[in-house]
This record gives C-alpha cells, sequence and structure tokens, in this order.
C-alpha cells in the first residue's frame, strides 16, 4: 500500500499534499470521479471484508470500486498517511435496514483544529462532492445541492435540498431510482467515535440479508465534473446538475443484459472477474 498508487488511481497530480483544507477538497473531489460508489461484488459471488489491505487491493490495483465501508476506509488511511487527524464516525440511515448508528461509515477530520465532515462512499444523489464544516444551522451549497447539518441533543442530522427533475424519457418519470426530492434527510449521527470492528454485523446483514437493500440491487455510480452516473440493475442514468437554472437533467435507459458488463467498463472503468447476475428488486419494509 502506497501513496503514490493510490494518487495515481485518482489521477491527482499535486506533490504538495499538505493537512490542509485544499488538498482534504481536492482528494475528496478525486477520488468520487475516480472510485465508484459499488456493491457489485455482492452480485459476483464475492466477499466484502473490512479487511484494509484487500480492500486496497480492490480499489486501487484491480480498479474496482466498493461501498461506504471500503472507500472511507480507504480514504482515512490516505489522510492519516497525509498527517490528518481523523476519526471514524457512524451513522443511520432512513429507511434503510438495519435501522442503527453502524449502518454507515464515514470519517470526522480536524484541519487546523477545526472539524470537518468527509464522505466519499455514499454515491448517487446524496454524495457530498467536498467536506462539509461540522457546524449545525449553516447552509453549505455545492453543485449537487445545499448540505446542512443540523444539531440537536447530540444527535446530527445531515440534509440536502436539491432541484426540480427533468426526465425526457417520460417511461422512467415514476421511477423510486429518480425519487430526487427536493429535499431529504441523508442520514443521522452521533459523534461517538468508531471502530472498523463496529461496523462488522452490518456488513455482514447488507451483503447476505434478503432485507437488504444491497442484496436487492446490484448498484454503481460515479461522479464526473456536472453530474453523475449510474447502473441499478439493467438501468442506466446520467445525471446533468442544473443544466437549466433550479432544474438537473435525468437521462435514463434500459441497458441489455448482455451489455451490462460493457457499460461497467466503459462508463465506470469497473471489469468483473466473476460472472455479474444483475437484480433491481423493489424492497417492502
Amino acid at each position: 500500500m502506497n501513496l503514490t498508487e493510490y494518487f495515481a488511481r485518482i489521477g491527482y497530480k499535486e506533490p504538495n499534499h499538505k493537512a490542509d483544507l485544499k488538498t482534504l477538497t481536492e482528494l475528496h473531489e478525486h477520488h468520487i470521479r475516480s472510485i465508484p460508489f459499488e456493491n457489485l461484488s455482492i452480485h459476483c459471488g464475492e466477499k466484502i471484508t473490512l479487511d484494509l489491505e484487500t480492500i486496497y487491493n480492490k480499489l486501487v490495483r484491480n480498479k474496482r470500486g466498493g461501498w461506504c465501508y471500503e472507500n472511507n476506509q480507504l480514504f482515512s488511511w490516505v489522510l492519516k498517511e497525509i498527517g490528518y487527524d481523523v476519526t471514524y464516525l457512524g451513522a443511520k440511515v432512513p429507511g434503510l435496514q438495519p435501522n442503527c448508528f453502524e449502518s454507515h461509515l464515514f470519517i470526522k477530520v480536524l484541519v487546523d483544529g477545526k472539524p470537518y465532515i468527509a464522505d466519499v462512499g455514499y454515491g448517487i444523489f446524496w454524495q457530498i462532492w467536498q467536506p462539509l464544516e461540522l457546524i449545525s444551522g449553516k447552509d453549505q451549497p455545492q453543485l449537487p445541492g445545499v448540505f446542512r447539518l443540523d444539531e440537536d441533543k447530540g444527535v446530527w442530522n445531515l440534509q440536502k435540498t436539491g432541484r426540480r427533475s427533468d426526465v425526457p424519457n417520460e417511461s422512467f418519470g415514476g421511477s423510486s431510482l429518480l425519487a430526487n426530492s427536493l429535499f431529504k434527510k441523508v442520514y443521522s449521527f452521533t459523534l461517538v467515535p468508531r471502530q472498523i470492528k463496529d461496523f462488522t454485523e452490518t456488513c455482514t446483514f447488507f451483503q447476505t440479508s434478503p432485507e437488504s437493500l444491497f442484496t436487492n440491487k446490484s448498484i454503481c455510480s460515479l461522479h464526473a465534473a456536472t453530474g453523475f452516473r449510474a447502473l441499478i440493475g439493467w438501468t442506466y442514468c446520467e445525471v446533468t446538475y442544473n443544466y437549466q437554472e433550479g432544474v438537473d437533467l435525468i437521462d435514463v435507459s434500459t441497458v441489455p443484459d448482455e451489455e451490462v458488463e460493457k457499460v461497467l467498463e466503459e462508463k465506470f472503468g469497473v471489469v468483473l472477474e466473476n460472472k455479474l447476475v444483475s437484480v433491481n428488486n423493489k424492497i417492502h419494509h
């Protein structure tokens, strides 16, 4: 494991990696535009592990992506290597089973004594593009929308206010995948420091339980300068943020099963070793 290899993977060419906010922001943006959020291992018969070296080999050397436990653990290692003060935090995600603070892993980073939230492992509409100041009640606009953290009795909520959606392909107009509501509570969390072992149970649940979002949907998403692209089951979408004032453009199409792996390679840079069985089931809780 080495930083030079990681920097090459994310296309980061800045040699002066000081542990400041500028570097943190640049690394955050490069990571989400280079390493996909994906759970394809579950649908290729592969086990997802919390072991850092395995994650490094998968995401950096094999040019795969991963989910929060993988992306944010790798990113945390990078930040620590550079010299940042980093703490793991856990969050609960509305509507996601299990309903506990270990359902999502992300990072608190101190920069010159000031706390920020970094999260390179959420994906799709709700992915933050830059670190957020850990401050309550402040609107923090980014291209995806306006993010905001609100604290109440020790529990913090991350919220996003987005835009209206324009979906030219009318057959997808009511798709739950595109439920890009103008306002959403992304997740809630406390500032209790976490260790990787705290996420063992949820990591297992998410890749084995029939109630898990991740066993019911094969997901791959990757951000770009103007928006993001995602493949969920056989549904492929490209989102352009704010393509008209106050409107996001969402281009959606269906990918034939025999072309899924070609799309993964061409649009996400992902080449799978094992056969993917795409899935996109509705989840009823």
